[in-house]
């Protein structure tokens, strides 16, 4: 199906392109949400993806599968309009992800007063936390532990080896936890 796709996209058949988009925008947009938490923001950036697919498909050489190179051309352009606009908020679900509720009971000895107002705090230090770490560790952490791919996708994804990823995860993980603990015990 995806050889049959990028065939049809490589001819110029605009058809094909339509079948593109209605097969991975859901994706396209929920990776551009996770690092533009504002829903326009999501899905202007979706649609310049898709824009940049369509004019360099026929830089697509076939080394990975379609779906692979359509998720790094995604990544490339949140992590290009990151840039642009140096922007600090990203991750809307990752402190629930990370469980920070659990390490600020742990570091501040029980129950908090106002759940909803900390909760707020709590993601916006998180926020903060994940502004620390290099492009291509946030990028593999959210792809693992918020979209939910393999550590073999990932590597396609990033055109990598496998351990690589793996090492990404792992000091991005030691790094939010440390920039946490830090910013929950002052």
């Amino acid at each position: 199906m995806e050889e049959e796709v990028y065939l049809k996209l490589f001819n110029g058949d605009r058809g094909a392109f339509g079948e593109l988009v209605d097969k991975y925008s859901s994706r396209v947009i929920n990776i551009c949400y996770r690092f533009f938490p504002d829903k326009e923001d999501a899905e202007d950036i979706s649609q310049e993806v898709f824009i940049e697919i369509y004019k360099s498909i026929k830089q697509f050489r076939g080394d990975s599968k379609l779906s692979t190179w359509v998720y790094r051309v995604t990544i490339s352009k949140c992590l290009d309009e990151i840039k642009k606009r140096n922007r600090k908020k990203r991750f809307i679900s990752a402190g629930k992800m990370l469980h920070t509720d659990e390490i600020v009971s742990n570091i501040g000895g029980g129950v908090m007063p106002d759940k909803k107002i900390q909760e707020q705090d709590k993601l916006k230090e998180v926020f903060k936390s994940l502004d620390t770490l290099p492009d291509n560790q946030r990028v593999a952490f959210t792809l693992s532990k918020i979209e939910g791919y393999s550590n073999k996708e990932i590597a396609e994804i990033l055109n990598t080896t496998t351990s690589a990823v793996e090492s990404l995860i792992s000091h991005a993980k030691k790094k939010v936890k440390s920039e946490l603990e830090k910013i929950l015990k002052e």
